[in-house]
């Protein structure tokens, strides 16, 4: 590391106040560079640190040496580099961000964004709109951040629209940009895409941050069951072991599991212990994580462990039906053979796979169940894949 960026980041006021202000005076676009490309080795707490004394080297002389920094985005950095501009924002510096927003780069872009989250300029709407899909997360996200600012209602209906699209991945980024816009009108819709969606788990792993998952309990109780449990189903493969903080599950578990009267709350919180038991019993799961994440998943999966699973299996045969939602998660804890050899008779083809599935692993799959199974099946591929269990 720099001996400037350590001097920067350490402890020594006359330092770091040094470098900051060289830094800020003589738009030291390198040195910012190189800060940057360490963001990963420093602590949260530190990056802080050097904001604020980046932040407090500026001044009305210097602040407009900040653009220089464009060309390299970080969002450790980005608060302190806008909101001093916005202090001193006028109509040319406000014009000159907005030719930048035109004709820059990615990164000179997302920092143009975030700028009219504070400098309201409707002059800047299209741009925001033009550049809330593209392949670079973070603009997307400033873009659709400001927009929800602004109440952008043609950026927000765009986005409802693309929640119909037959392209799963547009579904996706859709969500994506309502979340971070901020509407919670939104969530209803979301949740409907996220029901028919090869993507659930992702679509899922958003949803709590536009409303969190207390919220949605007290409001719709099924939906929230349903958003929980592909949440559950995504951690370690799709989501992240670090957001078990910010979707609060473990408060969200010691509330389900005071509340386990139902087939569906049964369903998920079978499915929680099953997972969180994976988690911390593999080495790779938890390898990379930190102390605080490795406790945290460690303390749920012993939440977990007080529930009465034998309790929880007697009530998730109500779900064993096609007409329910959680009829997939609920068949891989079923041990009632006649309840399960029930949906064989069922009209669709992936529950009546999954049915033989369980049968087998429960030793209970003959020729004549197989014959029952294939009679309302037609897809070839699931034809064969019952025919070889």
């Amino acid at each position: 590391m720099n001996d400037l960026i350590k001097k920067l980041s350490g402890k020594n006021k006359t330092d770091y106040e040094q470098v900051a202000k060289e830094m800020i005076d003589n738009a030291d676009v390198a040195l910012f560079q190189e800060l940057v490309a360490n963001d990963d080795f420093l602590f949260d707490f530190v990056k802080q640190n050097v904001a604020e004394r980046l932040a407090n080297a500026c001044n009305e002389t210097n602040y407009k040496n900040l653009l220089k920094f464009f060309v390299c985005y970080s969002p450790y950095y980005d608060d302190f580099i806008i909101s001093t501009l916005a202090k001193y924002a006028d109509e040319d510096l406000t014009d000159e961000i907005l030719e930048i927003f035109e004709n820059g780069t990615n990164d000179e872009k997302t920092y143009c964004a975030k700028y009219f989250f504070y400098i309201q300029d409707p002059l800047a709407l299209e741009l925001l709109r033009e550049n809330s899909y593209t392949d670079d997360e973070s603009l997307n996200a400033n873009c659709a951040a400001t927009l929800g600012s602004f109440q952008d209602t043609v950026s927000y209906n765009q986005a409802l629209e693309k929640l119909k699209s037959t392209d799963e991945f547009e579904q996706l980024s859709a969500v994506k940009f309502l979340v971070l816009y901020g509407n919670k009108d939104a969530v209803p819709e979301i949740i409907s895409t996220m029901k028919t969606s090869t993507l659930a788990e992702n679509i899922a792993g958003e949803i709590p941050y536009l409303t969190n998952l207390f919220e949605l309990l007290d409001k719709t109780k099924e939906d929230a069951l349903l958003v929980i449990n592909y949440i559950i189903n995504g951690l370690g493969e799709i989501l992240g072991l670090p957001c078990v903080f910010d979707y609060e599950l473990y408060d969200v578990f010691e509330r389900l599991i005071r509340q386990a009267d139902d087939s569906k709350t049964a369903v998920v919180l079978l499915n929680a212990a099953e997972k969180f038991d994976t988690l911390t019993e593999n080495d790779e799961y938890l390898f990379d994580e930190d102390k605080n994440t490795k406790n945290e998943v460690q303390d749920i999966k012993k939440l977990l462990g007080s529930i009465n699973k034998k309790q929880l299996k007697q009530l998730i045969l109500q779900e064993l039906s096609e007409n329910s939602l959680f009829v997939y998660t609920a068949l891989d804890f079923a041990e009632d053979v006649l309840a399960i050899r029930e949906l064989l008779k069922c009209n669709n083809q992936t529950i009546i796979l999954k049915t033989a599935e369980v049968l087998k692993k429960l030793g209970n799959l003959d020729e004549p169940t197989k014959t029952v199974a294939l009679l309302k099946v037609t897809d070839e591929n699931i034809k064969s894949i019952i025919r070889a269990l």
